[in-house]
């Protein structure tokens, strides 16, 4: 098994098609069995049913969502039409971040046993395998408009679940793991050598990876950016065990004045005072913890520890050494990676540092790997900046993973750099861009530096995305012709909901939310769903912050800002009856029931299935529920195939309009209202310029 360790990441232009496609097939194989291998730590089934972190889901979500993850990407892709498991691929498919919209409590979720977890897994390789061995493959090689893109996203992504899965049964009780020879641990230990800061020369350092490099990358790596670096200095080490005890000693923990608000309202609601995976004996001699064992404290290996300990450590040398000291920023990490690292994964012989499973499945003494003057450039454990996840200028989001980054553009997100010893495909490569919330624990550290050089935080506060903007307009500003399409929408229906039970509704297709907020005025509690985690992550922050700001593009390159709030709408007095959260119109989670309305607007015409959420609907309605349905099915392949849509052909010769196919599927469980009407719904591409459509509104009764 040890030819699974240490497999580099594919070049996808390098080959024949057929060479290229074995070497796909090959790391495709052996990614799942090296995670394979990682769940074997697991001693006992009862073990993935544990929250190793009260932020996270159990470790049997991410058993199944490694593989869900492969089955919803092929869909999307359209590589596949069907699926395995619609539960297991609506139950396994969110939850990596702690987004306020994450579903973490678990009595919504009626886990599967492992034996039928694992038997879907099997089913999930089978089928990527036989994709693999017989799907066309461009003679240009694999890139990121070819459909194998989404193939190598959850090779890829799998890879990123290694280590972070990884992190979470180190955080399970010892009770519930066991040591395996093939992850064996370093366990050269010593004292750890004294640090230093030494010269570093600064210069313009370009981020970005051109849309041509040979390598996966997640979107968040392409497009450009130049920075000016000022010459620093940074630590020759990373920062030790042995180091940080001296914080601990000095009463780090106790002491507010060396933490950032946020760090110390964590250090007073975790009440710790050491790193989480110190531990101490009986005789009260210090021990880490491993990802499967407990040992002594090996001073000279680098010291793991979230963001927020991290600067405040730095604080507090800052103030013991009256000097500049700091977490490095990412311009500052390249421009020291740069120096002395001349090399990237898929290129080197050998790993120059305890990266890629290549030594180690733990960290090792932080001066065991050499970059001339420096130790630790890359690999051992990731390192902390003091950088907010941002998008470089040119940033675009992938069609198949359109929640991959834009979720941490939210200044909550901290960048960690250089991969950790168990790093491997696109986390072990130079322009790898990775973010947690600065609480959360990875098998990370920090080097720091001393610089006068100011530290600027890069924001994407303000919605860019073009796709996004117009839906933002859409919700919160009014039309040309003078009224706001939501607020019109419900002053109409309200006539034909006001004698109902009013408890619960949904509103399916709910955008940044403006739907749900305008629901609210008239029930007790609304649910907003789409199926796009961008406009769920606006509609999640106009209810938490009561405000979302975004671009509008004026004309051209012209852009203007715009700040819209609840208050201002006279919506603020119902966000707390709001929640929102992602789905797919195809395959609803079945949590989402016991409705007293449901709205579905623009929900048929986005849907890869809309007659499957018509004949679900109803499932989800109280009785005497009502339905309303706001779309203009406006079909388009990227979103429904000819042969899933409700009408726009013939049948049996005659023209078969799309009303006609939602009418005949829903009059046997409803009864309609009134006569459908119109209402006109406008998109703007510019100031100037906006997409009209004739909206068709009909409201349905259960009977």
């Amino acid at each position: 098994m040890n030819d699974i360790k240490g497999i580099r990441t594919v070049v996808l232009n390098q080959g024949s098609p057929e060479e290229l496609r074995d070497k796909v097939l090959h790391y495709f194989h052996q990614t799942f069995n090296i995670e394979d291998k990682l769940y074997e730590s697991i001693a006992h089934d009862a073990g993935f049913y544990l929250r190793a972190d009260p932020l996270r889901h159990p470790i049997v979500f991410y058993l199944g969502h490694t593989a869900v993850f492969y089955i919803n990407k092929l869909n999307i892709a359209r590589i596949i039409s069907k699926r395995i498991n619609p539960e297991y691929e609506s139950m396994f498919a969110v939850g990596v971040d702690e987004m306020s919209w994450d579903d973490l409590n678990d009595s919504n979720y009626n886990w599967p046993s492992i034996a039928e977890v694992r038997a879907y897994r099997a089913e999930v390789r089978a089928l990527v395998d036989e994709l693999i061995k017989t799907l066309p493959l461009p003679k240009n090689g694999i890139t990121w408009d070819s459909p194998w893109w989404a193939i190598m996203m959850g090779i890829e992504h799998q890879r990123i679940h290694l280590e972070t899965s990884s992190v979470l049964i180190r955080q399970l009780p010892l009770s519930e793991v066991q040591q395996l020879e093939f992850w064996d641990i370093c366990h050269e230990s010593g004292a750890a050598p004294k640090n230093e800061l030494l010269n570093v020369k600064g210069g313009q350092i370009k981020l970005g990876k051109e849309s041509n490099d040979p390598l996966y990358g997640w979107d968040n790596e392409y497009g450009t950016k130049q920075v000016e670096v000022g010459d620093f200095k940074a630590s020759r080490y990373l920062v030790s065990n042995q180091e940080f005890l001296g914080f601990v000693k000095a009463g780090g923990y106790q002491r507010k004045e060396y933490w950032t608000e946020e760090g110390w309202a964590w250090r007073n609601y975790q009440n710790t005072e050491h790193p989480h995976f110190w531990l101490k004996d009986e005789d009260g001699s210090w021990l880490l913890r491993t990802i499967a064992s407990v040992i002594p404290m090996p001073w000279n290996h680098p010291v793991e520890v979230n963001y927020l300990e991290a600067k405040a450590f730095c604080n507090w040398k800052a103030l013991l050494d009256a000097k500049p000291i700091r977490l490095p920023t990412e311009a500052e990490w390249y421009c020291l990676r740069d120096a002395y690292v001349k090399t990237d994964q898929p290129y080197w012989e050998k790993a120059p540092g305890n990266i890629n499973l290549e030594y180690y499945a733990s960290a090792c003494p932080v001066d065991k790997f050499g970059f001339g003057e420096f130790f630790d450039l890359i690999g051992n454990v990731w390192q902390w900046t003091e950088s907010h996840m941002a998008a470089f200028q040119g940033f675009k989001v992938h069609p198949y993973y359109d929640d991959f980054s834009v979720p941490t553009f939210d200044n909550r997100h901290n960048m960690i750099k250089g991969g950790s010893f168990i790093s491997t495909g696109n986390e072990a490569l130079r322009n790898a861009r990775y973010a947690f919330r600065r609480h959360f624990f990875q098998h990370a550290g920090f080097r720091y530096v001393e610089s006068e050089n100011p530290v600027t935080i890069e924001s994407s506060l303000y919605e860019d995305d073009p796709e996004i903007l117009p839906w933002c307009a859409l919700d919160w500003e009014s039309s040309p012709w003078g009224e706001n399409f939501h607020a019109a929408l419900l002053e109409k229906l309200y006539v034909y909901f006001k004698d109902i039970k009013r408890d619960s509704a949904l509103s399916f297709g709910c955008k940044t939310g403006r739907s749900a907020f305008e629901l609210a005025k008239h029930f007790s509690h609304v649910t907003g769903l789409d199926a796009t985690t961008r406009l769920i992550r606006l509609a999640t922050q106009m209810k938490e912050e009561g405000y979302i700001r975004y671009y509008r593009i004026e004309e051209g390159e012209v852009f203007s800002t715009a700040e819209k709030s609840l208050a201002e709408l006279g919506l603020h007095d119902y966000a707390s009856r709001c929640e929102f959260w992602q789905a797919d119109s195809a395959n609803i989670p079945s949590k989402f029931t016991g409705y007293d309305l449901i709205l579905a607007e623009n929900v048929l015409e986005r849907s890869g299935n809309p007659r499957n959420f018509l004949e679900v609907a109803s499932e989800r309605l109280n009785p005497q529920g009502m339905l309303i349905i706001v779309d203009a099915y406006d079909w388009k392949d990227e979103f429904t195939i000819p042969e899933n849509r409700l009408g726009g052909f013939r049948k049996d010769g005659e023209p078969q309009r799309s009303f006609e196919g939602l009418s005949a599927i829903l009059s046997n469980r409803f009864t309609m209202l009134t006569p459908p009407f119109d209402l006109l719904q406008g998109l703007p591409t510019n100031a100037r310029n906006w997409n009209m459509k004739k909206v068709q509104v009909s409201v349905w009764k259960l009977k």
